[in-house]
């Protein structure tokens, strides 16, 4: 997928991945962006720092949680740059809680970490498959892939947006629509930096596994994922390693994470 003179939309862009996601996808010379958060001066800020890019876009508040505001942002992409060929869903939260979360804190997890990316799929999909084109991105995380200790909502939220991204490759790929999900490590975003300064479990599991990257890094990588027309798109290398560890020793796995839970366990 070239990326010049393509329509974006990117979701959860006010700030942290998806703003460095807009910066660094209007280099390539796309046609139009639009920028869209629940923070709307975040995307209207956002926004208007790719029009000094000399790059139209427009930032809105929207909250993809709601499938009519999210069928309502596509429907604005394509009026405002004629389609939309690129998505990156890339909103997402985290609750530093165990099994024992709030109904209200499993249910918005599941609203933005899954039902989001469900959202703008159906929103977006049946235009990319008539044109047999296209790029869907969802920004999961390497939890998805390697689990979380600490944090149950964002963990099992996280393997579900993996899941949800492999069976639309498997769906839409026989149709010239292209899949990724973006896996990365930590991220030195509001998110994991509040965690690691309280002191959550899921936040240190997360630095110790490798490096905290930029949030440049991995738009970095995303635009590289997006051009290779990639399905993973691992920002840290130690990701895939770790994976096939995991995928030879499940038992293994399991075991050594169990020492990460153990302080949080609750009786």
């Amino acid at each position: 997928m070239e990326i010049y003179g393509k329509s974006l939309v990117i979701t959860g862009a006010g700030r942290g991945i998806g703003a460095a996601l807009a910066l660094r996808l209007a280099k390539e010379q796309p046609r139009g962006v639009v920028v869209a958060d629940l923070d709307e001066l975040g995307a209207q800020r956002v926004a208007a720092q790719v029009r000094d890019l000399d790059i139209p876009a427009i930032g809105v508040r929207v909250d993809v949680g709601d499938k009519t505001e999210a069928r309502g942002l596509i429907e604005l992409a394509v009026r405002e740059h004629d389609g939309v060929d690129i998505v990156c869903s890339n909103a997402g939260i985290a609750t530093g809680m165990g099994i024992h979360a709030g109904e209200q804190d499993w249910a918005k997890a599941w609203s933005v970490n899954v039902q989001a990316h469900v959202h703008l799929a159906q929103a977006v999909l049946p235009g990319m498959a008539r044109a047999r084109s296209g790029h869907f991105m969802i920004t999961a995380s390497a939890a998805g892939l390697l689990g979380l200790p600490g944090d149950a909502p964002y963990s099992v939220t996280k393997y579900a947006a993996v899941g949800l991204a492999e069976w639309l490759a498997f769906t839409y790929g026989s149709v010239g629509v292209h899949v990724s999900a973006l896996c990365p490590l930590g991220v030195r975003t509001e998110l994991l930096m509040t965690g690691l300064d309280a002191g959550h479990t899921a936040a240190r599991a997360v630095a110790n596994y490798a490096p905290i990257l930029e949030p440049e890094d991995i738009a970095e990588a995303a635009v590289l994922g997006i051009a290779e027309d990639r399905f993973l798109i691992l920002p840290h290398p130690e990701v895939a390693d770790l994976y096939e560890r995991k995928a030879a020793d499940p038992q293994a796995w399991v075991t050594a994470q169990r020492a990460a839970s153990r302080a949080r366990v609750r009786t």
